[in-house]
Order: C-alpha cells, then structure tokens, then sequence
C-alpha cells in the first residue's frame, strides 16, 4: 500500500484551524502557507488523491519542514505531521527518485567501512581545503567554497570514537547494565561527548557496552524518502543492541533517541509488523542520557567546580517532545556554583534539522538567529544542550559575533562536575 494511503485517516484529522502557524519555525522565516502542517498536510492530500503533481515545485514545499515536531505538540487533534511528511517524502522518492545529496547520503551511511575512510582522508586534507577560523570562535574550520556559504564546522575528531574503548566494560554488580548508542556525530566530531558518557557510566558503577557494529539511526536516510535504507540500518542497529543483554539503551542525541523512541515503532514498525515487537523494546528499554543519569542519582564534587558559569541550556526539538526538560536542567542545578539562566527562547528550534541545513541554509540560519540573539540577551557563559547536531547549529550561529560563548554537550559539563574540574 503508499505510504500515504496507510495515513489516510490521519490526514482526515486536520480540521484546518492554522494552530500550527504560530508554532512552526520555518513559516516564522518564510511566512508561506505551503511550509506550515496545514499547508504540508493538503500537499500529502492532494499527492494522494492526485491532484497535485508530483513534481519539483511539490518536492521543494514538501522539503521545507525541520521535522521537530512542534506542530505535533501543540495540535489540539494531535495530527502527526513529522509522520505525514516522512510518507510523502517517501512517495516522491519513489516516483521521481533520491536527489543527488539524498543518494549520497545513504550511500556513506549504509557502509560503515566507507564513511570511516573518507573520515580519515577528511581529517588529512582538511589543512589543505578548509580556511582557518580563530579559535575564540568555538569552530576551527569552515568551508572556503562558494555552494555552501558561510558555513562552519568543528575539526574532525582525528579517531573516530567507536573502537577506543572494548566493548563491555564491567561494573559493579548489582548495577545497571547500560548499552550505549553513540550517533554518527559524536562518533566523528565530538568524541569527547562519548568520553564524558563513559566516564559518567563508569563512575556509576554502570556496566557500559558500546557495540562495536553499531550503525547511523538511519534519520538522514528517511528524511530523504529512502525507506529502504533506513530499514537496514534500523534493523542492523536492532542485531548490534540485541546482543548484549542490558537493562537500559542510552542515547546522547536527541535526533537518535527520537529515531528509536518514534520512527522505528511508527515508520518501520507500523510498516513491517514482523519488526514491531522488537523495535517496541527497543524503545521501551531507550533512554536519554539525562534522564538515567537523574534516575541513578548523579552527585558532582563538593567543590564549586563551575562557580560564576551562566549557562543557557538549549531544549534539543527531540528531546522536548519526549518530555525531556526537567532532568537537564536539575542536573545543571546540582553542579555547584552554576547558575542556570532560564531565558526566553531556550526550547525554541536552533534551526539545524538534519538535511534540513543542507537543503535550506538560510532559512535554517534565519530560525537561528532569534536563539543567538536570546543567548546574547542572557550574558550566558556556556550554551549546554543534549544534542550534537544542535551544537553544530548554535556554534555556528554564535561564530558571527559571539565567538566567547562555549557550546557543551551535557555530559561534558556533567562530567567535569564529577572530576572537579573548573
């Protein structure tokens, strides 16, 4: 059946009322009809009934969605947008093919071994195709080249994370067996993310195993329409965690722990009911980072290890969906001498939207401003955030004039809070 056509009935929900055109971030920029739920749910409507071509101009109002779910949250129906566009996303992939970047992209996520190699060549050659940057930025990279704008991105990690430590390592017993899923980007770029989990698990007494064949969650692939990639990394995902018998799959990017808690049960699981039950338990048994570390009783070092830090935390799209905003924020409390700035805009999108970046640049920055802007007003020190992507986000919005402010993951600060350093 199109995928459409296994929706219908949620299409049927939108009663037209325009609720989600004060929520969606890229109607705020572009202010168009055709961007918001409303607008993207007469598209899939008249995708369906064929009314309305599947063409460019279809493909590239269809594009124009971050997929953080805002719309979803504040629809008195309920209507499952992100879920809607995911299917019509899939359709024209179908009818009319992957874009070139689409096709790459699952070509580099659907093996392992490549993606590892071009990593490798990246980090030789990036002194040679990257210009430099100055390092009170919080970048030290950005693209010199013409297509992809003004963007900045973080150096490389020059080993990626996975394979720097053995796969199980044992804890104390009688505690929590805990499987860790690193996510492409901490695996890549922020390494030192994946380090501060392990340290913070480690310290807990935890048994922390990090398989080694673990894949890409597979959202860069379906946000592209291309369901089958996405199934194979899932069900990969799905062999590698169910090896090791755990009591709980930590996640530390919010676009990860979505993939497993929403779009592996409601996109393959509805799809494929042979799955369902396992991707089920997969996201019963996910979990974020924050909110284990709040359930196992997390304690920082007496001393004030962050005395005179403001920090802004940034609510991840991902994350807040999942109720996600009281852990982060209590943990940051605990760490002596913080201050936690709850300023305005702390749970509005940074704008980064996966491919959404890619395809959309400057909308994506244009969203972005209004979070760099409330992280100016706040004088904060530190941004923290539970999400890799929205680091690279928001450092590269604050790379054009706010270049002293820091962009942490959680698990970093949290980390520093155990060991007592400043």
């Amino acid at each position: 059946m199109e995928p459409l056509a296994r929706i219908e009935n949620e299409l049927k929900k939108c009663v037209k009322c325009g609720t989600c055109r004060a929520h969606c971030p890229v109607f705020s920029v572009l202010g168009r009809e055709p961007v918001t739920a409303r607008g993207k749910i007469a598209l899939a409507r008249g995708i369906l009934s064929g009314s309305v071509p599947i063409d460019s101009r279809t493909r590239e109002d269809m594009s124009k969605c971050l997929l953080c779910g805002r719309c979803v949250e504040k629809c008195a129906n309920k209507v499952p947008t992100d879920l809607i566009v995911l299917a019509a996303r899939e359709v024209l992939a179908r009818k009319r093919g992957l874009t070139p970047f689409s096709r790459v992209i699952s070509l580099l996520l659907g093996n392992r071994s490549l993606l590892n190699g071009l990593s490798m060549l990246a980090k030789v050659a990036s002194p040679f195709l990257f210009g430099r940057i100055p390092a009170s930025s919080g970048l030290r990279l950005r693209f010199p080249f013409r297509f992809l704008g003004r963007r900045r991105i973080p150096a490389l990690a020059r080993r990626p994370f996975l394979g720097r430590h053995p796969e199980v390592m044992e804890g104390r017993p009688g505690r929590p067996r805990v499987l860790y899923f690193v996510g492409c980007i901490t695996n890549y770029i922020y390494p030192e993310i994946g380090e501060a989990a392990v340290f913070l698990l480690k310290e807990l007494g935890c048994t922390v195993i990090i398989p080694n064949d673990q894949q890409c969650c597979g959202f860069p692939a379906i946000s592209g329409g291309d369901l089958d990639t996405f199934r194979s990394l899932a069900e990969k995902n799905l062999a590698a965690l169910e090896k090791h018998p755990a009591d709980y799959v930590m996640t530390a990017c919010a676009s990860c722990g979505g993939a497993f808690h929403r779009l592996y049960p409601h996109v393959l699981g509805e799809r494929f009911p042979e799955l369902s039950s396992r991707f089920q338990a997969l996201a019963e048994k996910s979990v974020d980072a924050a909110v284990l570390l709040d359930r196992l009783g997390f304690e920082p070092a007496c001393n004030g290890t962050a005395a005179g830090q403001r920090v802004f935390y940034h609510d991840p799209c991902h994350l807040r969906s999942r109720s996600v905003v009281r852990e982060p924020r209590e943990l940051l409390r605990s760490l002596p001498g913080l201050e936690l700035v709850e300023a305005e805009r702390s749970d509005t999108c940074c704008g980064l939207g996966g491919t959404f970046n890619y395809h959309h640049y400057g909308t994506s920055m244009g969203i972005n401003a209004a979070k760099i802007t409330a992280i100016g007003n706040s004088r904060a020190d530190n941004v923290a955030t539970g999400c890799p992507g929205c680091m690279l986000q928001i450092a590269d919005g604050l790379s054009r004039g706010h270049g002293r402010v820091r962009v942490r993951h959680l698990l970093e600060m949290l980390a520093d809070g155990m060991r007592g350093n400043p």
